[in-house]
């Protein structure tokens, strides 16, 4: 634990990551690896927090216009899907041996816990992962605003964001451009003057006017987690 870089992360999965091979909901083969990925972090001892988004259940700005609903309508049922994405990821951690608590900005209190800053950090402290749903609790944010917003509020030394078969931050979408160049290491403000959409950026100004490094590294590379705490050079680093 001593040798580690980080030992408090706030760790951003995306909806997305828990489609696997669906269309649509979520593919316990994806939450299970996500969760062995993180029970290696939690076995040495790091202080672990995740904030999940609902892409694979419901996007609130696309599919809200689809529907004739207004974004802030659509945004609530966006946290309504982080809660539920909340729920499966925590039922795996604790299946595999990881005591786990969610903590939700929307009060629902027959299925998570309320969110409360120092209960949330005293639960870390007891070597409890905690996963934070419902976003901010408001419309018009992000799941990307909540992981920073939240990784200051619980002191977090780095925010870790988990992308699906991208390693890093690129200059333009890697996917659609070969020539597409990779940064190893690159600034706040060059996400936000270039606007490079790796992240929102409401999130990376949060994370800049805190000190929070954000590391964007590829999920799907094995032990990626336990690399990163090693101090290894994985992804891309923002800081």
């Amino acid at each position: 634990m001593q040798n580690l870089k980080y030992k408090k992360i706030l760790l951003k999965i995306s909806g997305e990551a828990l489609l696997g091979t669906q269309q649509f909901g979520i593919d316990p083969n994806p939450v299970h690896n996500i969760c062995t990925e993180i029970k290696k972090a939690y076995d040495l001892g790091v202080q672990i927090a995740l904030v999940v988004g609902g892409g694979n259940i419901f996007r609130g700005v696309k599919n809200s216009s689809k529907l004739g609903m207004d974004q802030a309508s659509g945004d609530y049922v966006g946290m309504l899907a982080t809660v539920m994405n909340a729920i499966a990821l925590q039922s795996e951690l604790r299946k595999i041996g990881v005591e786990c608590r969610v903590q939700s900005a929307i009060d629902i209190e027959k299925i998570a816990e309320p969110y409360i800053r120092f209960k949330a950090i005293r639960h870390l402290e007891k070597n409890r992962v905690v996963i934070f749903a419902a976003g901010t609790g408001n419309p018009f944010f992000t799941t990307d605003t909540a992981a920073a917003l939240r990784a200051a509020e619980i002191g977090a030394d780095v925010m870790l964001m988990a992308k699906n078969g991208v390693d890093g931050i690129y200059s333009c979408d890697p996917k659609i451009n070969t020539n597409a160049k990779k940064y190893d290491r690159i600034t706040y403000d060059d996400i936000i003057v270039n606007g490079l959409k790796v992240m929102d950026l409401t999130s990376c100004a949060l994370c800049k006017q805190n000190s929070i490094p954000i590391c964007v590294f590829d999920f799907n590379l094995k032990d990626s987690i336990i690399k990163i705490l090693n101090g290894e050079n994985i992804g891309t680093i923002v800081e």
